[in-house]
């Protein structure tokens, strides 16, 4: 998206865009209608980069999440094997928690 001045014309607008996998120039033109189109490309691409600063925010505010649910998870299974072993139970090897032989149900 530029403003151009070839030989003696004065300024005129393009912008470019994806045709069928290829950059294709598109003339738009020149004076004040080219100069508010112009601004309105600006704004959108403003638009678009706010919106990519929110996303990336939203990624790292759910990275922080992820870790800090990790971390509490982490937490919890070890309360529960110290609470299971301490029963009695030991860990089967496929994960299954099983009652010790010669455990009875209190």
């Amino acid at each position: 998206m530029s403003w151009e001045t070839r030989g003696v014309y004065g300024p005129y607008y393009t912008r470019s865009r994806r045709v069928d996998g290829r950059v294709v120039r598109e003339y738009v033109g020149a004076g004040p209608l080219a100069d508010i189109i112009a601004q309105a490309d600006e704004a959108e691409r403003e638009a678009r980069r706010l919106e990519r600063g929110r996303e990336r925010e939203q990624l790292e505010q759910d990275r922080e999440l992820d870790q800090l649910f990790s971390a509490y998870s982490a937490g919890v299974d070890e309360l529960l094997r110290g609470v299971l072993e301490a029963a009695g139970y030991y860990r089967h090897k496929r994960g299954e928690w099983r009652r010790a032989r010669g455990q009875e149900d209190s």
